[in-house]
């Protein structure tokens, strides 16, 4: 292990008196006295349940987006799309990040923590869910207020998971919300730009439209009037 891999951030766990190791026990604490069946929830939740909910959030917005239309509905489906793609570029730049921090997870350096997973052999700083469930977070907040602050709330709960969870320490989470939040409002005006052109010309496309707005769905089957009665009467003349 290098001499800077361990900085300042990693040092944070040699110390039982630290605050951020006091407040892990705190919170890991919580899962030695809750049931057996109260801890097995609380894993599926801060592995997998949340992450699945922060998804079913961001379709459920695209679906009343297109279902409302409107001439702003290929710039909100574009920072739809940015979401998910934020939450993989603040992943793939937590990477560096890890390497050069090589913070190890909290049962390395602590004993007595009730460590509720195994199989966490990766470095701890910073958290990859608490930065997956912010960027998607901070990017449904980006076209829908409502439906992110509800995304933010299930970020939060999800950062509280990891710790109670045994697998991280308060500050890996606040790393991962920090990361996940920069890399969304820094990258998104980019982002939006590049992706508008092309939602709109999918919204253009007469098979695939309806990915945009449901009225060109909608739009595909109908006959317009005067063509139906310019038919209609070709098949008079026909049967003349």
């Amino acid at each position: 292990m290098t001499t800077k891999g361990r900085c300042t951030v990693a040092g944070l766990a040699d110390s039982g008196s630290n605050p951020d190791v006091d407040l892990l026990y705190d919170i890991n604490g919580l899962a030695k006295e809750a049931p057996h069946w109260f801890d097995r929830v609380m894993e599926f939740v801060g592995e997998w349940g949340l992450l699945l909910v922060m998804v079913l959030l961001v379709l459920w917005c695209w679906w009343g987006v297109r279902r409302r239309g409107g001439d702003d509905a290929a710039s909100s489906v574009a920072s739809l799309i940015w979401a998910p793609l934020a939450a993989a570029v603040a992943v793939l730049v937590n990477v560096p990040i890890r390497g050069f921090v090589e913070r190890p997870r909290p049962f390395v350096d602590h004993e007595g923590l009730e460590v509720l997973i195994g199989g966490k052999s990766d470095y701890s700083f910073v958290s990859d869910h608490s930065t997956l469930m912010m960027a998607m977070a901070v990017g449904l907040f980006l076209a829908n207020r409502k439906l992110g602050l509800v995304g933010i709330g299930l970020a939060l709960l999800g950062g509280f998971c990891r710790v109670y969870m045994g697998v991280h320490y308060p500050t890996d989470v606040v790393g991962g919300f920090a990361l996940g939040t920069a890399v969304v409002l820094l990258l998104s005006p980019l982002a939006v730009a590049l992706l508008s052109p092309v939602v709109r010309a999918v919204e253009r496309s007469p098979r695939v439209g309806w990915l945009v707005r449901a009225d060109r769905a909608a739009g595909r089957g109908k006959v317009l009037p005067g063509a139906r009665s310019e038919a209609e009467a070709e098949e008079r003349d026909l049967a003349a």
